[in-house]
């Protein structure tokens, strides 16, 4: 396979276009934005975490500059483009972190594709549907494609306005994000067999409660014991809850990419010697 050095482009894998564009140079963290957004979404966190490694940001299928995909959008499907996409840039694997929408589809690359993944985060992303906030949960089973035009206006829709290949198609994209948002999951017991080293972060005014991430920790092992004076009582994943922080700033919250690089850069306790 022909490594792809092209530092932006599109990217053709399982018959969508996915956009790449990398920052940085080093280890590989792939960087996947929440729902209706695009890289910009992470606004100054990319250039924080390109600092010290190479982020390859990605529009996930039918988003920003990614053209639409006339395809059932479901987080399995876009996992496995994730995966296809590291092949397809030359890696044997990565680092991976999602936000939200893009928790989920880096939520299911770990499960499903395990041997792409290095270490594993998941910003803002519950284990299952009933794990949002019922308010949230709620707003999202009532969103429709009715929605697309008061979107419109919103800085989503703004930006899509200005990076997409063809701006018409933000009803579709809507369309498509709506019916997934409407399906319910569950992957408690699939999210227990992670086999990489795992990070959680949550903010403590998030869209889903502290709770949950914490369960969700303690399913991975972690938190269940004191950790001992030699830290041998760790284990091998962490849990951040960044204080101030809601759903809607957490991508560009400071104390995201500082507790992302720590964890990054931190030595994996099953490979140190």
């Amino acid at each position: 396979m022909a490594i792809t050095t092209a530092r932006s482009g599109l990217a053709q894998v399982n018959g969508v276009e996915l956009w790449f564009e990398k920052h940085g140079d080093g280890r590989p963290l792939v960087l996947l934005h929440g729902g209706f957004g695009s890289v910009e979404m992470f606004g100054p966190t990319v250039g924080a975490l390109a600092a010290g490694r190479q982020v390859i940001g990605v529009d996930l299928q039918s988003h920003g500059r990614s053209p639409y995909a006339d395809r059932p959008m479901r987080f399995e499907t876009m996992a496995d483009d994730i995966a296809a996409l590291i092949r397809h840039l030359g890696l044997e694997h990565a680092d991976v972190l999602g936000f939200s929408l893009g928790g989920g589809v880096a939520l299911r690359t770990g499960i499903q594709h395990p041997e792409v993944v290095d270490r594993l985060i998941l910003v803002s992303t519950p284990m299952r549907r009933s794990g949002w906030h019922p308010e949230m949960a709620g707003a999202m089973a009532a969103m429709g494609p009715e929605v697309a035009e008061p979107m419109a206006h919103t800085p989503l829709g703004e930006t899509y306005r200005q990076i997409a290949p063809r701006p018409e198609d933000w009803p579709k994209l809507v369309a498509q994000e709506t019916t997934l948002l409407h399906d319910d999951y569950d992957w408690t017991a699939e999210a227990a067999t992670l086999s990489m080293p795992v990070m959680l972060v949550t903010g403590d005014a998030d869209g889903l409660p502290p709770r949950h991430s914490v369960e969700f920790f303690e399913l991975l092992g972690g938190g269940l014991r004191d950790a001992s004076y030699d830290r041998s009582g760790m284990t091998r994943h962490r849990l951040a809850i960044l204080p101030g922080a809601t759903h809607y700033d957490i991508n560009v919250h400071p104390l995201l990419a500082t507790a992302v690089v720590s964890f990054l850069d931190e030595a994996d306790p099953a490979t140190a010697g």
